[in-house]
């Protein structure tokens, strides 16, 4: 299971630090909200805690004093722009003040919800518009290619075996990394199916390849380290839990080897298996099922990425593509 954050009570995190006491007392409460009750990682925590920082850092200066909790009650909407504008000035793409956004939004909400008053503008700024980025699959042939790169790339048989058993999961169930790291060895398939906690601690179950169970299992036999049912699936060399930074790197030296772009990264396997699988034949909501994810709209984004793979097939390989 992906690990969660140790629940704080009232003790604020330090980057809370620029807003009041009070205010710094509510903002350790939600954060402990999401820690103990959405049951967010580490990673998402942190980036949550960091976004609502930013913006008592902000208030800090635009109030000329540390924010409290009536200051929060009052704010305006002109409060709220100020803000924006600050992080457009700042260089904040429009991706990343969305996100703050939201994360502001989510602990305004949980104030409402302890009973303290809350700014009516917090709900009515509007957030930049944001353009779909469509996902960037690989091709057969360069997922293949990748992941053969990878596993020659460790010179430890045991880590060769770690990164082959990690990658074709990636690209075989379509998971995301945070869920196959997350993984523990009570989670070790044993059959032809993998139960995965995904986003919200919600669980799902998706089809595992024989080739894909065969590799974890080859990988198991020579990894150093424990495989009680509490511990780690794949461990890093020092018998931790592998390091999301370790596999991106691994990747990042497979594709300058083999001059793929550079968004052949560990989630573009995800993207791969949802593609490979639409292009096959597969249904949407079978593949929205199989990535996890909470709105169809999300998986109907594939069917852009192969109708636009079928358009440059069609240009590259038509005899009259090229014509006016």
């Amino acid at each position: 299971m992906a690990e969660a954050a140790a629940p704080l009570g009232d003790t604020p995190p330090p980057f809370f630090i620029l807003a009041a006491e009070d205010a710094q007392r509510a903002a350790a409460r939600w954060y402990d909200w999401l820690a103990k009750e959405r049951r967010y990682s580490r990673h998402t925590l942190r980036g949550y805690g960091q976004d609502l920082a930013r913006f008592f850092l902000f208030l800090s200066e635009h109030l000329g004093e540390p924010a409290t909790l009536k200051d929060l009650a009052d704010l305006r909407t002109a409060d709220f722009r100020a803000y924006l504008n600050r992080s457009r000035m700042d260089g904040l793409e429009s991706t990343s003040i969305a996100r703050q956004l939201s994360s502001i939004r989510g602990f305004f909400r949980r104030l409402q919800r302890e009973g303290h008053a809350v700014p009516a503008a917090a709900s009515l700024i509007r957030t930049p518009k944001l353009k779909q980025a469509l996902p960037k699959p690989l091709s057969q042939a360069a997922a293949r290619d990748v992941i053969d790169m990878a596993e020659a790339s460790r010179d430890q048989p045991w880590l060769q075996a770690r990164d082959a058993a990690l990658l074709l999961l990636l690209y075989g169930a379509g998971l995301r990394i945070g869920e196959a790291l997350g993984l523990n060895g009570a989670d070790r398939p044993r059959g032809n199916s993998l139960t995965v906690t995904g986003k919200g601690n919600k669980q799902r179950v998706v089809p595992i390849l024989p080739i894909v169970r065969e590799a974890i299992e080859a990988y198991l036999q020579l990894c150093p380290y424990p495989q009680d049912a509490g511990a780690p699936l794949f461990y890093g060399a020092r018998g931790k839990r592998l390091d999301p930074a370790i596999v991106q790197k691994a990747m990042r030296d497979a594709r300058r080897a083999l001059m793929l772009p550079e968004t052949a990264t560990p989630h573009a396997l995800r993207h791969s298996f949802a593609t490979h699988l639409l292009g096959g034949g597969g249904d949407l909501r079978t593949i929205q099922e199989l990535l996890g994810h909470a709105s169809l709209s999300t998986t109907q984004r594939y069917t852009d990425v192969d109708a636009e793979a079928l358009l440059n097939v069609y240009k590259t390989a038509h005899p009259r593509a090229t014509i006016g």
